[in-house]
């Protein structure tokens, strides 16, 4: 039987985004070839800050858990790398998606706790958790403690090779980020992520497993954070717990998506490129400098609440990854 509607999943301009994919590949992929150092080092730096922001808009623009503590998984993912590197002898770009998943395994005990707390209680009680993550490895003499060490296991490679194997790996993540999230919310289990962000008790009442499916979205988003850290202090080759476990990585986070758009795949895209190009000059300028961001985020909060990209959708349908689903009549 023929239902008089369809479901449109798909707009004009996400019909363009395979052509634009492979456009904005080639010319990241060959990079190494032609461009500078220093431009490699700058795609790095952003591909941290996104994929951390990605993450973040994951567990709050789509799970509904506002966390302002996922900087324990960053640094987390940080040490580990660092630990395997340097202590057990694993090759530290072997060691980033080691971390991830070392990371996501931490993360299992540490949703127990979380879990307990609800709304509010649920976002101090992440920062928390973070800040015993940094007193932790800040009392581990044989890492640095809390002046931190560097990373010695990259010494006997040349800074050619590193840079540019470390470009790659960062752009294999941010390749790897964005079409796991979009596949996942293109998905039956994306679809309920968003009804528990709506309504748990509505979603619960139609047999969705609330519980699980929040445990899931808060591995995968510990996994991405230690993915993160891992590949930013494999660039940076110093590491120290007050640099990792900072909160400015979660108010960076928070920054970038709001501004670009929460809710939104695009929005962290967004988001980190302007806090990048912010921080990158404007930063010089001080305190001036955060005053700015601040005035920003008040801007866009109150004129823009779902974000650039959100206003871009608003007037123009401008989304080149549709997560949502739309019921068409037929003709």
């Amino acid at each position: 039987m023929n239902k008089p509607y369809e479901v449109i999943r798909s707009n004009q301009f996400s019909a363009a985004l395979p052509a634009l994919t492979m456009v904005v590949l080639a010319i990241a992929i060959s990079l190494p070839w032609w461009g500078e150092s220093s431009w490699m080092r700058e795609v790095v730096e952003i591909a941290c800050y996104f994929v951390f922001a990605m993450m973040w808009n994951l567990l709050a623009g789509y799970g509904g858990m506002v966390s302002i503590g996922q900087q324990a998984f960053f640094g987390f993912g940080g040490y580990i790398m660092l630990i395997l590197g340097n202590e057990a002898g694993v090759n530290p770009f072997v060691a980033i998606p080691l971390a991830a998943a070392a990371t996501a395994l931490i993360a299992w005990p540490v949703s127990f706790l979380a879990f307990r707390l609800q709304g509010g209680y649920f976002a101090i009680g992440t920062w928390v958790i973070a800040e015993v993550f940094r007193l932790s490895f800040a009392n581990l003499h044989w890492v640095g403690g809390g002046s931190g060490t560097s990373l010695t296991a990259l010494r006997g490679i040349e800074k050619a090779v590193r840079e540019s194997t470390t470009y790659w790996i960062a752009l294999a993540c941010v390749v790897a980020t964005v079409a796991g999230v979009y596949l996942f919310l293109r998905s039956k289990r994306g679809l309920a992520l968003l009804a528990i962000r709506d309504n748990a008790v509505a979603a619960a009442s139609q047999g969705i497993d609330v519980n699980r499916m929040k445990l899931a979205v808060y591995l995968i988003a510990a996994a991405g954070a230690g993915l993160a850290g891992a590949l930013y202090f494999v660039s940076n080759l110093r590491i120290s717990p007050d640099a990792a476990f900072s909160v400015n990585w979660t108010a960076f986070a928070i920054f970038m998506v709001v501004i670009g758009g929460i809710g939104r795949i695009e929005g962290p895209i967004v988001g980190a490129l302007l806090f990048w190009f912010l921080n990158k000059y404007l930063s010089d300028y001080g305190s001036w400098y955060l005053v700015g961001l601040g005035s920003l985020a008040i801007v866009v909060t109150l004129f823009f609440r779902d974000g650039l990209w959100g206003a871009l959708h608003k007037r123009y349908g401008l989304s080149l990854f549709p997560t949502h689903r739309f019921l068409k009549p037929r003709n």
